[in-house]
């Protein structure tokens, strides 16, 4: 494959995510003490962010910030060319690659992308590289730099993944690559002995002996959630335990919330605050599994946290999480929208195509709010989030839905170049740039509400004892008490839910309108016909975008919720309601998406309608043989589709870039905002600043 695929973005958007207004408007200097502490405590989770991504990220990051630091922090990218062209002249642009590979690396958290897992490398050729580091004359930086240069501009290992198929994780660091068979083997001794991974990593010592290495503070084994011993495995192997992967951080994560501890506006924040200082210390996924039973009964609170080891996507095994930390202030304005849609769900769930034995006997209303971030550590922000993961605790206690507000209306104030918008005819240009916001919005309130939110998985709970009517339920497949969704479906069980939550949403779109719209505030009947049209239009757009995720030698998705909506976009041009026109059948330059709004009432809703009953149905059955051969097959790329991926390659446009603020304590105890310059620069600065 050529490099040129490889090349970090050129003239990325870059955006501050403001969250300023929102601190500010803060009733009490506790509240922002708090949330200044738990931000610190989730960016001192940076680096375990990097160490799960490729074995280079941590020097890289250390190599970016060290520049940075020995150039004397410059303030804008002008100043970065003025400083380097005194000693290189004609360096205005290397400089400008550096900086675009530089910040494209901090929103990535890696050197892999957050969203896709591919590897990117810098524009600029490695032998211009080095004359920069030479210039820079500084010993660290060199070392650093001489650590990580072959990795840098190296892409044998293009994807994240095993190591056997000739791609790269942290999540299984040692210099023996390890196998999946192997890793399978750990895991589910691991699962046997009722320990969850999300915090773990495993090392590969020897053929027959494994290291599992637990995040936590402390380095010995100070929970009885560990065996104490060596044990092995139903394939003979050895595995032992070592404590206090990335113990330095996660003293400072303790430390932080130690401070957060004494803000806290009641019992409950008491309450999961010291279950994390528990988890973080001693490695004990329990504990943090009860911060999120506590966390769930914090209702509408001024400052909204979440943090841990949450999502499993970039696992190749599907269960190692990645470290997240959100701190975020509630929009009261947008939150009433959503609170108006949680006191419709009961309503909207009955129109959902699957029988009520698939249901939760009685759906428990969670807290669905609007938040505006000010920290969000990890290697990329969402739109949306629906917690906790626990399937259980979800079951039993209920969950969150967050829509994150600043995230969905980011836009730079100075754009670098006019928008595009790709495979869009022009007649409907307009049209898509007045309603994609707000379809947009519909679609996020309803795939985390009612996407995430529904759904019963059946269960023998114990020995007998089924948590629905055995005798009376035509299933031949269920949940074993051990048993978890993602235990179960594996790797493929992320794509797989976004794909049945996008589907819930935009099926909702189309066929309740009138019920679902107007919460938003969209009455009119024109708008409402728009807002189907455009919802429709956004999921098949990309859909055909996600081509770019899929690679086309391995046969392999690189992005959960991009081979979902493929697979939506697929169906729904199998049932004629999504059409690709084009003149050109040689690069298909000319190619366009056209939706057929006579269809939208009709064939779209049955034939969304189709596949999400199937995909409900097999996941809360546990039919995994049949659950996977039937995703599978809606997300293949035949040649029909995979012609189209080499336009959809030269079209592409790079992703924003999100620079979050820092928050400062000054004197008299109080917290100020710091916000940065929308620009490669204001990236490394934010950073810098953390100094974490």
């Amino acid at each position: 494959m050529s490099s040129s695929t490889f090349y970090a973005d050129s003239e990325a958007p870059i955006v501050i995510l403001s969250a300023k207004k929102h601190f500010d408007e803060l009733t009490t200097n506790n509240a922002k003490l708090y949330a200044h502490y738990l931000s610190r405590a989730s960016h001192w989770g940076t680096r375990a962010v990097l160490r799960s991504v490729s074995p280079e990220s941590e020097n890289i990051y250390d190599l970016i910030l060290k520049i940075h630091n020995v150039l004397g922090e410059p303030k804008t990218n002008e100043e970065y060319e003025e400083i380097i062209g005194k000693k290189l002249p004609n360096s205005k642009i290397l400089v400008t690659q550096y900086l675009e590979y530089a910040s494209q690396f901090l929103g990535n958290l890696g050197n892999y992308k957050s969203f896709g897992d591919k590897k990117f490398i810098p524009l600029a050729p490695v032998e211009g590289f080095d004359k920069l580091i030479e210039i820079i004359n500084d010993e660290t930086v060199s070392s650093l730099y001489k650590s990580v240069r072959e990795a840098i501009f190296s892409i044998d290992k293009g994807l994240l993944g095993w190591p056997e198929n000739g791609h790269v994780s942290g999540y299984y660091p040692g210099s023996i690559d390890i196998t999946k068979s192997e890793a399978t083997d750990v895991n589910e001794a691991l699962a046997d002995k009722g320990i969850m991974p999300e915090n773990t990593r495993i090392e590969k010592k020897s053929d027959k002996k494994f290291i599992v290495h637990v995040a936590s503070a402390e380095v010995a084994n100070e929970t009885g959630y560990y065996p104490k011993d060596i044990f092995t495995t139903k394939n003979g192997n050895e595995v032992s335990f070592q404590f206090g992967d990335h113990n330095k951080e996660f003293k400072k994560i303790v430390e932080n919330l130690e401070e957060a501890l004494k803000y806290v506006a009641n019992e409950t924040q008491e309450t999961y605050i010291k279950y994390y200082i528990e988890s973080f210390k001693t490695g004990s996924m329990n504990a943090h599994k009860k911060s999120q039973i506590a966390w769930v009964k914090d209702l509408k609170p001024e400052v909204e946290s979440n943090i841990g080891f949450i999502e499993t996507y970039r696992d190749p095994l599907g269960v190692r999480g990645e470290w997240e930390g959100l701190v975020a202030m509630v929009n009261h304005d947008r939150t009433a929208k959503f609170s108006t849609l949680v006191n419709s769900a009961s309503d909207l769930i009955v129109h959902l195509p699957w029988d009520k034995v698939y249901e939760k006997d009685t759906f428990t209303p969670p807290d669905f709010t609007s938040l505006e971030v000010l920290t969000f550590a990890g290697s990329g922000v969402p739109a949306g989030i629906n917690i906790p993961n626990y399937d259980d605790v979800r079951l039993n206690y209920g969950f969150k839905n967050v829509s994150l507000g600043n995230v969905l209306s980011a836009n730079p104030k100075n754009p670098k170049k006019e928008e595009v918008i790709t495979f869009v005819n022009s007649s409907i240009q307009e049209k898509f740039r007045k309603w994609r916001d707000d379809s947009f919005e519909v679609q996020v309130g309803l795939h985390e509400l009612l996407g995430h939110g529904t759904g019963k998985l059946l269960q023998e709970t114990s020995p007998g004892v089924f948590n629905f009517d055995k005798e009376k339920t035509p299933v031949k497949t269920w949940y074993k008490s051990t048993d978890t969704w993602s235990s179960l479906f594996g790797t493929t069980s992320g794509s797989f839910e976004e794909c049945r939550a996008e589907l819930v949403a935009l099926y909702l779109i189309l066929k309740k309108p009138l019920d679902v719209l107007p919460i938003f505030g969209i009455k009119d009947s024109i708008d409402q016909a728009d807002v189907k049209l455009i919802a429709t239009l956004l999921m098949a757009r990309a859909g055909i975008l996600g081509l770019e995720f899929w690679d086309p030698k391995a046969k392999k998705w690189g992005q959960p919720h991009m081979q979902a909506r493929f697979a939506i976009f697929k169906v729904l041009n199998k049932a004629g309601v999504v059409n690709l026109k084009y003149e050109d059948k040689v690069k298909y330059d000319d190619l366009e998406i056209e939706v057929d709004e006579t269809k939208l009432d009709k064939e779209a809703v049955e034939a969304l309608g189709d596949f999400l009953h199937h995909l409900h149905v097999y996941k809360s059955t546990a039919n995994v043989t049949e659950g996977l051969a039937y995703y599978l097959d809606k997300t293949e790329v035949s040649e029909d589709y995979a012609k189209f991926r080499d336009i959809v390659l030269d079209k592409k446009r790079p992703r924003k870039q999100l620079i979050q603020a820092n928050t400062i304590i000054v004197k008299d105890n109080t917290v100020e905002v710091k916000e940065y310059e929308e620009s490669e620069v204001g990236m490394i600065q934010s950073y810098a600043d953390r100094l974490v």
